[in-house]
């Protein structure tokens, strides 16, 4: 299954909304029933209020936006130290 980020778009009224979203779909990007799924979703969020909304763009979400919660680890460990390489090569004539 593939994670998606999907763009939402309320009617243009009184306040209009607008934002996005990430779900998971097994079918393949741009397709009548991915754009489906997300339609799903986003009614499963908002409720009853989103069913005049339209959803503008669908793109693959990134790897990281789907870990996006894990904090990342800092390295304090001194830098290898590199090994110099000898400049002449020994025993060729």
């Amino acid at each position: 299954m593939g994670v998606f980020r999907a763009t939402y778009q309320s009617p243009r009224n009184a306040n209009p909304q607008s934002g996005q979203f990430t779900f998971e779909s097994k079918h393949p990007l741009n397709s009548k029933a991915n754009e489906q799924d997300a339609r799903y979703k986003m009614l499963d969020l908002f409720g009853n209020e989103a069913v005049a909304w339209s959803i503008t763009h669908v793109e693959r979400a990134k790897a990281a936006e789907a870990d996006a919660p894990v904090q990342l680890g800092l390295d304090f460990r001194e830098p290898k130290k590199t090994r110099r390489r000898r400049t002449v090569e020994r025993g060729t004539l």
